[in-house]
């Protein structure tokens, strides 16, 4: 895909921000850290110096202006970590030693790595340094407006880390109650009336403070006017700013609008908003902000918006008390009774203004009647109805003016539109003015800019549900804006648009996403609903020309109902085709002028009418032109109706581009459709989650072992594999064996656990120092049948005791988090929970939820194996078709399965009739089976058993049993005798196995009845889904588009199992626990379990600045952790050689290995051909060439890559399978290149091929393999893989073999990455290889080797030619070309000559085609005997 930037030019220059190796080695930063703090210095530090402090602070930040850059080289060197901050002093310590430290503490929020960490060692001192910052910024005169953006962003930062202990002890006293002492006494009094229990609180702290010693009382005084100083300040900085100069200082726009973005960050949590926001209201703030100059010029566009925003939150429907939401009628109600005390106040004080007391409220409370009423009173009666409403200070104050005055109360007045309201009236198709504003969805080079954003944040805690939605859904829309942004300039660009003479839009390219439209015409505007002003539905039809190649053609005639499209205006200035400017501005060059959402209703046939989805097939169309019938975004239709009333273009008129977009990416529009729906009901969250889903509370309250009913008695089925096992998993229980009643000396599973404490704590007589008692009762399970079929699917693995912690865990009530680092068996957890959940409750349904359809099928193919009846498993939404298995499980599938199941049934009850000797046509239908089981079956049963009845005077003979059973000849085809006549209670098992056979299958008649009431295919899929599946799986995107289907169906569900939740954004884990209605008021929904890694890679987003400002890419899964929500982390891996998994344990708390990984061979035995298991090769540039970027961060290392492909032909020259290696690397373009390389080297060469996968670390995490080549491309900075997240996944996918293939200067010398590479550099960093050897080997890798045998690889041109020879010595050994047998390819030219891995290479470049951008490399391969130099040149479309 080809991609714009749209923004500035410099704009784009601050991405590089981060400095190069090269850099960072000759820098003069460099030199001072070998000398004075590195600890990996050849010479020991010098003690510290604080004129050092003083001379780095000024010649490197504040001289090069606070660059990132430099602040950048510091903060790698561990500037803060073994120097700054180890040397600090509270008292003696200079302005610059505390501005060094905010400095590098902002360097490491920028780059999003762990902040607060080194803190942690000498945390006494932290008080005095957070002090020492704040005096900072209150310093008018001594402080400049950059230092004071850099100490807000370090504010920013503490307030956005309140889950940190150290810093929330400390902006807690900056929020509190005490704050209060700087609202004037009648403020006060008034906030109490409101509020009765805060003057309790208010007399008690003002008796604590009275304890208190002069000097704490003074920590106290500045605490609590701190951010009214502030305030005023910021204010005063307004008033006194010069607004008639051209330009504006840059750092005076900065400063105000990173405070602004303080402002609204203390207004969006309630711990900060609960005393702050009264005190806020009481200065004015907002609305001395409003009056401010500074929002009529264009360069206050920014701060504008951000004043939005937080007058958004300062009137949020939220009580600053309870925390509670307020819905519509409380705000109105509040509204009102304000109202009603102004008109009283008024009444009284004001007689010329009794026409305004005695209105109704309606007529009164827009702005403009306010301000017409208020311009009637003197200002100094303005000044005495303020004071008398509490709302000014002091009268005499001489920055009161008349204006300010009436805009004080009208502010305070006003009606406000509901959100909710603007919500619904939104439209949810992103238009030309919000794609291409750069405020609004900026580029994606935000991250080292610094730049402040009017964007929505997700951090830890909301206001309430609505906040919580809200958020999400604007983000949500932001960031499918900016995928369909990137769509359309890429379809755009292709088409070429160019001017014709006659004025009209002429296209000479081709896209393959996009067409030029032929007609466009709107064909129903329907009326309102009641009460509405859009209409309740605009339709259209769209024709285009179809002229394109048939696959093609063929996907836009699949587009199907509900698919998004979107209609392009463009009237380019150029009028001929033109090359474009890739880092221009893109909608001047192509003159794009309108974009328009749309959503496919179906293409027209022949006569005009649309075809119908369904499994028939589409009637034919001739010709090329097709018409779409499209619905168009009734709010926005109206929008546009009421610009064209004004004069302005009918948008409608000039569409000439069609665009559809990918299906996988096109689901936005009912991800938002239920988001708003959510949000316009009233959304119930089950009690004990709601809370902690908002991020308050006490985070341990929905653990089972918190909630009321716990349950004392747990049957964990198959679980355990014997009594040992049991001791093993529950070490801290006094095991006691209750007998088995049916066979007292079995001990084998399945066993039932009773918690003795669990009980006691219920009855209220738990005592922790009581022994925690734990029976265990082994019970037999009833026989199902006589048939090897009928015994249950038994669980095989022995769960370590964390397993079974997290097992027992998903089986209570309540919330469960279960971190599962890689190889510990999440999987499996998740199986058996859902086996033992549905066995210990068979009434309740559980829905299972994954973010892929790979994890889901993985999943579901587990749960297959088990003892699960088939008929209750059911599979939602694409991708059931990758299920390893000939089962259907999707909706239809499974319908067909019960459609056969029943008549296989009803052949069973014929049987069954003719075995009985009875006539007449019973197995018709399962009505009729039903009364052949109560009149033929039961009676026949009830004579048996008073037959074979025995009691105290009556003893039956064994015999008996077999000899009055009635269904002998039914069970003929069973294993024979049927009867063993050992003794009596056996033979009886056996026969009420049989009978619990024969009931069964007249049970499941009875389930199928409806199936045979309801006709049509639709009809019984509903049916199958919301009674008859017990367990149903469905992705997270489709739990989002479905979700308004699903609850009309009324579907309920009693559990929820999400594998993958750290991978699942926010509200895509949240939507699944809103898929049913509430009844009474209550959802049903008892358990959630949550199984993911936050250790791993959180969900894709996109765009940098949604992901990293507006922390989308938070999962809710990661803030449940950062909460401090109980978890379970397994802590046995078996995945992966335990040296190999050394280089990921460090990240997890106690992360050890399974037995098996350490015994069994094939983790043992050596990988042949190489001397290490593991090892990191250094790869330096060739020809000066190290990594490049074609296009933006399209980045590419051709030597890597020519590296990682000659150690892949090398293994499968020695007998490696090709699908045991998987390739890796951390970028798309490493990728791409990779892959050209090995297609015109050795991809269709039956003695080498393509390995496994060719993937990125990011697509391949869920997924491992034995064998992994690991290229990490950058040679220049270290990227994106400094997020450790991206490292644990790239080092826990190989099983057997890790070969990382790296400059290893670059990546060992980053602070993040340490641990790892130190492991890594223990050993040579040259390839070291044992060619001797063949696939597989019998050494054991602890075996040293020959050092005659080792060869190592200095280079990549040596292994270059190593290969070379290898694979001329292996054509050698080789029958004669003509002789040979060629797998798939009868033309041996592959072998006869052979294209080798090239040693030399040019430059990597891009050719700007205006219809396609391709990659070109001219790589010169090595001379083949008796042929010429061979130039290969690959190409590569760049994709994003």
């Amino acid at each position: 895909m080809v991609k714009f930037n749209t923004a500035d030019a410099r704009k784009r220059q601050k991405r590089d921000a981060t400095p190069s190796v090269e850099q960072i080695k000759h820098d003069k930063i460099t030199e001072l850290a070998e000398k004075y703090w590195s600890t990996n210095a050849e010479v020991p530090p010098t003690s510290y110096n604080p004129q050092i402090v003083e001379d780095i602070y000024h010649e490197e930040i504040v001289r090069h202006k606070f660059q990132t850059k430099r602040i950048a080289v510091l903060e790698i060197s561990q500037y803060l970590e073994n120097y700054l901050w180890t040397n600090f002093d509270t008292e003696k310590s200079t302005y610059s030693h505390v501005m060094s430290m905010v400095c590098m503490v902002n360097e490491k929020i920028r780059e999003g790595v762990p902040i607060w960490d080194v803190f942690h060692k000498d945390a006494e001192k932290f008080p005095g340094f957070f002090r020492r910052v704040l005096e900072i910024i209150l310093d008018v005169e001594g402080t400049g407006l950059i230092e004071k953006c850099t100490v807000l962003t370090f504010i920013g930062g503490a307030f956005s880390s309140l889950e940190i202990e150290l810093v929330r002890k400390q902006v807690q006293h900056l929020v509190s109650l005490h704050v209060w002492h700087c609202l004037s006494e009648g403020r006060r009094e008034q906030e109490f009336l409101r509020f009765p229990k805060w003057k309790k609180y208010w007399k008690a702290m003002l008796k604590r403070d009275e304890k208190e010693s002069e000097d704490k009382k003074g920590q106290m005084i500045f605490y609590r006017t701190f951010f009214k100083i502030l305030i005023q300040n910021f204010l005063d900085l307004l008033d006194n700013q010069d607004y008639t100069q051209s330009e504006l200082n840059k750092y005076f726009l900065l400063f105000a609008e990173r405070f602004m973005e303080l402002m609204v960050d203390l207004q969006a949590l309630l711990p900060t908003r609960r005393y702050i926001n009264v005190l806020i209201d009481d200065l004015h703030l907002i609305v001395k902000c409003q009056m401010s100059a500074l929002l009529e010029l264009g360069e206050g566009n920014l701060f504008s918006q951000l004043l939005d925003r937080l007058k958004f939150y300062a009137h949020f429907e939220i009580s600053n008390e309870t925390g509670d939401s307020l819905n519509e009628l409380d705000v109105m109600t509040i509204h009102y009774n304000k109202i009603t005390d102004l008109q009283q106040a008024v009444f009284i004080k004001f007689p010329e203004m009794r026409q305004f007391s005695l209105s109704n409220v309606n007529s009164i409370d827009t702005r403009a009647a306010l301000i017409k009423h208020f311009k009637c009173l003197s200002f100094d009666n303005l000044k005495q109805l303020g004071s008398h409403l509490n709302l000014i200070h002091d009268d005499e104050d001489e920055s009161l003016t008349e204006q300010l005055l009436i805009e004080i109360l009208v502010f305070h007045y006003e009606r406000r539109i509901s959100q909710i309201k603007r919500l619904n009236a939104m439209a949810l198709y992103p238009t030309e003015e919000m794609i291409w504003n750069e405020n609004v969805v900026p580029s994606a080079y935000h991250s080292s800019s610094g730049q402040v954003l009017a964007l929505p944040k997700l951090n830890l805690q909301f206001l309430t549900l609505h906040d919580y939605l809200l958020r999400n859904f604007e983000l949500f829309r932001l960031e499918s804006t900016y995928q369909i942004r990137q769509d359309i300039e890429d379809a755009v660009f292709r088409l070429k648009p160019w001017k014709s003479e006659d004025g009209s839009t002429l296209f000479t390219g081709w896209a393959r996403m996009a067409q030029p439209i032929l007609r466009f015409a709107v064909v129903e505007v329907a009326k309102p609903y009641l009460g509405e002003s859009k209409p309740s539905r605009v339709r259209a039809d769209v024709t285009i020309n179809l002229n394109v190649r048939t696959e093609v053609k063929s996907e836009w005639e699949s587009l199907r109902r509900h698919d998004a499209c979107f209609l392009v205006t463009v009237k380019p200035p150029n009028t001929s085709p033109t090359r474009y400017d890739l880092k221009g501005d893109f909608e001047s060059q192509v003159g794009l002028t309108y974009v328009r959402g749309c959503e496919v209703e179906g293409m027209l046939d022949a006569s005009g009418r649309v075809i119908e989805d369904g499994p028939e097939p589409r009637p034919h169309i001739a010709g090329d032109t097709r018409t779409f019938r499209v619905v168009l975004d009734a709010n926005q239709y109206k929008i546009d109706l009421d610009e064209i009333s004004k004069g302005n273009e009918d948008v409608y008129e000039n569409l000439n581009i069609l665009l559809r977009r990918k299906p996988k990416e096109n689901n936005f529009k009912a991800v938002l459709e239920t988001i708003r729906d959510l949000m316009n009901i009233n959304c119930v969250v089950p009690d004990w989650l709601h809370d902690i889903v908002l991020g308050y509370g006490d985070p341990s309250s929905a653990h089972y072992s918190k909630i009321p009913n716990e349950l004392p008695v747990l049957d964990f089925n198959d679980t355990f594999l014997d009594m040992d096992h049991i001791k093993e998993s529950l070490p801290g229980y006094n095991v006691v064996v209750k007998e088995n009643t049916k066979n007292p000396l079995a001990l084998e599973r399945p066993f039932r656990l009773t918690f003795h404490d669990v009980k006691d704590k219920a009855n209220g007589e738990s005592d922790d120092t009581s022994e925690k008692l734990l029976h265990v009762e082994p019970y037999t399970l009833e026989k199902r049948g006589p048939y090897p079929r009928n015994a249950p699917n038994m669980n095989k693995i022995r769960f370590t005791a964390t397993q079974v912690e997290a097992i027992r865990s998903g089986m209570q009530p309540g919330l469960t988090l279960v971190v599962g680092p890689p190889g510990t068996g999440k999987t499996d957890v998740a199986t058996q929970i859902i086996s033992n959940i549905y066995h210990n409750f068979p009434e309740q349904r559980t829905l299972i939820v994954t973010h892929s359809n790979q994890a889901l099928n993985q999943l579901f193919e587990k749960i297959i194996a088990l003892d699960v009846d088939e008929r209750h498993l059911l599979r939602l939404g694409h991708g059931e078709e990758d299920l390893d298995t000939e089962k259907d499980f999707s909706r239809y599938g499974r319908v067909n399965f019960v459609l056969a199941k029943r008549i296989e049934l009803l052949n069973e009850v014929e049987r069954l009739k003719q075995s009985l000797g009875v006539t007449g046509d019973v197995s018709y239908t399962c009505e009729t089976s039903g009364f052949f089981f109560v009149y033929h079956v039961l009676p026949r049963w009830e004579e048996f058993n008073i037959k074979v009845r025995c009691d105290a005077e009556k003893t039956i003979p064994v015999e008996t049993v077999g000899e009055a059973f009635p269904f002998h000849t039914f069970f003929d085809d069973a294993p024979q005798p049927l009867f063993n006549s050992n003794s009596l209670e056996e033979d009886m098992e056996t026969a009420n196995g049989c009978f619990r056979y024969i009931k069964k299958l007249f049970e499941q008649l009875e389930e199928f009845r409806a199936f045979e009431l309801l006709r049509t295919g639709i009809d019984r899929s509903r049916y199958l889904l919301v009674k008859e599946a017990k367990i149903i799986a469905m992705t997270c995107t489709h739990a989002a588009l479905k979700r308004r289907e699903l609850v009309d169906l009324i579907f309920q569900y009693d559990n929820i199992l999400m594998e993958e939740s750290a991978q699942i954004l926010e509200i895509e884990t949240f939507i699944p626990l809103l898929l049913q209605n509430p009844e009474q008021g209550r959802i049903r929904l008892k358990r959630w379990i949550m199984i993911g890694d936050h250790h791993q890679l959180p969900p894709v987003i996109k765009n940098m600045a949604f992901q990293k400002y507006g922390n989308m890419e938070q999962s809710l899964f990661a803030r449940f952790v950062r909460l401090g929500v109980p978890t379970v982390e397994l802590d046995a891996q078996g995945r992966a050689r335990p040296s190999i998994s050394d280089l990921y344990k460090w990240r997890y708390k106690s992360l050890g290995d399974l037995p098996h990984v350490k015994i069994e061979n094939e983790y043992r035995v050596a990988n042949p051909g190489f001397t290490f298991e593991y090892q990191i090769v250094n790869v330096e540039s060739y020809n000066g060439i190290g990594e490049s970027e074609p296009s933006p961060y399209f980045f590419q290392n051709l030597a890597e890559a020519e590296y990682v492909v000659g150690t892949f032909m090398y293994m499968r020259l020695l007998g490696y399978p090709a699908e045991k290696i998987t390739i890796l690397t951390t970028y798309n373009g490493q990728k791409a290149l990779i892959r050209d390389v090995i297609t015109s080297r050795c991809g269709n060469n039956p003695l080498i091929g393509f390995p496994n996968k060719i993937s990125t670390v990011d697509k391949f995490q869920g997924q491992q393999n034995d064998y992994i080549l690991l290229s990490l491309v950058r040679s220049k900075t270290v990227g994106h893989l400094r997020d450790v997240r991206r490292l644990v996944v790239a080092m826990s996918r190989a099983r057997l073999g890790l070969y990382v293939f790296a400059r290893v200067k670059l990546f060992a010398n980053c602070f993040e990455l340490t641990p790892a590479f130190k492991i890594f550099t223990q050993r040579p960093t040259k390839l070291h290889l044992f060619p001797v050897e063949t696939y597989p080997s019998t050494r054991l890798f602890t075996q040293s080797i020959p050092e005659n045998g080792e060869v190592v690889m200095n280079d990549m041109p040596q292994m270059v030619g190593y290969v070379y020879e290898m694979y001329m010595e292996k054509l050698k050994s080789l029958p004669q070309p003509e002789q040979m047998e060629v797998v798939e390819k009868p033309d041996v030219q592959a072998i006869e000559k052979p294209r080798p891995i090239p040693i030399e290479f040019e430059e990597t470049f891009i050719i700007e085609k205006p219809a396609e951008v391709h990659l070109e490399v001219s790589i010169p391969i090595m001379e083949v005997p008796d042929e010429e130099p061979v130039v290969v040149t690959t190409t590569t479309e760049v994709n994003d």
